[in-house]
């Protein structure tokens, strides 16, 4: 049986906080299921950048925008390749070019 993450609102957070001061931190992390720890670091995240601390820290990126910057660096590496492909060609022409020269006069 698989444990599930719980996601909690900043605002379910805050009313745990609050809860937690009143009735105590172990009550509460009894109630909630919730270890000491988490609710020590939300309290610091509180403490430090008020209701902004308990939001998410992390950007969830769109899954299209993911797929485009995917495409978009591959595109980049085919351009890349072509562009030394074809500056492998100019030199060889150079090269070759040279030769005859020398071998025609």
């Amino acid at each position: 049986m698989a444990k599930t993450k719980r996601q909690f609102t900043p605002e379910e957070k805050y009313s745990i906080l609050q809860e937690a001061e009143r009735e105590g931190v172990t009550e509460t992390a009894r109630k909630y299921n919730l270890a000491h720890s988490v609710l020590n670091y939300w309290k610091r995240k509180y403490l430090v950048k008020g209701k902004d601390g308990l939001k998410p820290g992390y950007k969830k990126v769109d899954p299209l925008v993911r797929s485009l910057e995917e495409e978009n660096a591959r595109l980049k590496k085919i351009i890349a390749n072509q562009a030394l492909e074809l500056e492998f060609k100019t030199e060889l022409l150079k090269k070759s070019d040279a030769h005859y020269r020398k071998a025609g006069k």
